[in-house]
């Protein structure tokens, strides 16, 4: 069973057992959460479609841990001038393992 549903801005297609790295949750690690904005379910031979969401359809998901992102370098320069400024960046990100997705 296949679902696509909106987390923080982005859309993520999933199946149940599938581990993925979202924006951060503020619900502790080990805490279960559910996501309501479920746009499509596709499974056993039907494919249900909302409009723009599906009615009662739920993605219930664990959350395995909290961490941070990979280091993004901005640099920025301006020539001749002595102009040079270096700036990182980490996420902050939350793994999560999907549980059970229902159609409602």
């Amino acid at each position: 069973m296949h679902a696509v549903f909106e987390i923080g801005g982005r859309q993520h297609r999933v199946t149940e057992g599938d581990v993925i790295e979202v924006n951060r949750l503020a619900s502790d690690a080990g805490q279960s959460v559910t996501f309501d904005k479920v746009f499509l379910v596709h499974g056993e031979g039907t494919v249900a479609v909302g409009t723009p969401t599906l009615d009662g359809a739920q993605v219930q998901a664990e959350i395995v841990e909290h961490k941070r992102g990979p280091k993004v370098i901005s640099f920025k320069m301006r020539r001749r001038k002595g102009y040079r400024k270096k700036t990182g960046h980490r996420q902050e990100l939350s793994v999560i393992r999907i549980n059970k997705i229902s159609q409602g």
